[in-house]
């Protein structure tokens, strides 16, 4: 809620004070269950919401919150949710003072601008009765793990950071004679600064699956990248291609098609935990069958502990890595997932062992000035606001509202 800006405003809205109301303001204008909403009431609302500067055309906006308000207040009381007149001064205070005044001061400014207390008082008394409500319900549902805790501190920092669009072309060089062609290849490639050109060339030579929408890639933060490819990315100019770079058996290049700041933080460091499972045949038709029956099913890198049960250690891989220790096709390849999805496009021995790539999460370093319980108290917060919401609605569904 935005601090209000009182006095400035209140004199404003003196004007506006004489009553906007129909002959009988205390007529229902909305019927819910055995409740009334009168016309008077949704007039003290859209004041109220005008004195906060709230979006939207405020007579609607205060129509709307007073149904909910309704069936928040009924469904609190129904659960045995009553609050005591301390409970409701405590919050008049804490409300006030977002404004840098004291309940007393706040209720006078809301009169001269033809606010009623008890508008005000309502407005508290319904806010706090539905949170009392929600946490009781779903608190013990709203436990938060460490993991979820590391994703959260993944996706997010202290200073902003980038994200790219990028459109990838991956040449095979499992023999020799393969690198030696997709080195004048990709040589030819990285002169191209035509879009269309670039995904032409992938759609005709990429050996990754992104081959099939012209390599073109989803936005990705940029920490998402090896460092040593971070580098080469921030110095391109949207339609300029990357030197190539040389992989495992193979050869990637990397084409600027966006780049953009964003509000969300970036992990200074980042380590990766992921899994490799080996798949004897290389990108065979029999290979790629198996690797997506495997696919079908697990849903994390512990499903594959028993894919692997009872062959040679060897077949799995389980490594939690500095993404500046992961090898270089394997961090390319995981910064295009989300933990828990699975990319077939990476093999080993020379192209013999197709490799099945799961990302089982991204942790980032913790800097001094993150604290992990005021990251667990929004994850909370969050998850309480997503029970709310699909509870009002299960409310708003169940209940007969009638607009007079």
């Amino acid at each position: 809620m935005m601090i209000l800006r009182f006095f400035s405003t209140c004199l404003t809205l003196i004007a506006l004070a004489a009553p906007a109301l129909a002959q009988n303001p205390f007529a229902p204008v909305v019927k819910i269950n055995e409740q009334v909403i009168t016309a008077f009431e949704v007039d003290q609302r859209a004041r109220f919401l005008e004195l906060l500067r709230a979006p939207g055309d405020p007579r609607k906006e205060a129509l709307k919150a007073l149904v909910n308000d309704r069936l928040q207040f009924s469904a609190a009381l129904t659960a045995g949710v009553v609050l005591s007149e301390e409970q409701v001064r405590i919050g008049m205070e804490e409300f006030a003072s977002r404004a840098k005044l004291t309940a007393d001061e706040f209720i006078k400014a809301l009169g001269r601008a033809g606010v009623e207390p008890e508008t005000f008082r309502d407005f508290v008394k319904s806010g706090l009765s539905w949170r009392e409500l929600v946490r009781a319900k779903f608190g013990p549902r709203t436990q938060i793990t460490e993991a979820e805790i590391d994703r959260a501190i993944a996706q997010s920092g202290s200073k902003g950071g980038l994200r790219v669009l990028l459109t990838e072309i991956i040449l095979p060089a499992h023999t020799p004679a393969a690198k030696a062609q997709s080195e004048k290849r990709a040589a030819r490639i990285s002169e191209l600064t035509s879009a269309a050109a670039f995904s032409a060339q992938a759609r005709r030579h990429s050996a990754s699956a992104s081959r099939r929408n012209g390599g073109r890639l989803d936005w990705m933060p940029l920490s998402n990248l090896p460092p040593q490819i971070r580098g080469q990315i921030l110095g391109l100019d949207v339609g300029e291609v990357t030197a190539p770079i040389s992989i495992p058996n193979g050869i990637v290049l990397f084409q600027m098609r966006g780049i953009e700041e964003t509000e969300t933080a970036q992990a200074k460091d980042i380590s990766l935990e992921y899994a490799a499972y080996y798949i004897a045949g290389g990108r065979t038709q029999a290979a790629l069958k198996q690797a997506a029956k495997i696919k079908a099913k697990i849903d994390s890198c512990d499903d594959l502990y028993g894919i692997a049960k009872g062959q040679p250690e060897t077949v799995l891989d389980v490594e939690t890595l500095p993404i500046s220790e992961v090898p270089q096709d394997v961090a390319i390849e995981l910064a295009k997932l989300d933990p828990g999805e699975v990319s077939t496009n990476l093999t080993r021995a020379g192209g013999q062992t197709l490799v099945l790539l799961m990302l089982c999460g991204r942790t980032a370093e913790l800097g001094a000035d993150v604290s992990r319980e005021d990251i667990r108290k929004q994850l909370v917060s969050a998850r309480l606001q997503s029970y709310a919401d699909s509870y009002l609605a299960g409310l708003k569904a169940d209940a007969t509202i009638v607009y007079q």
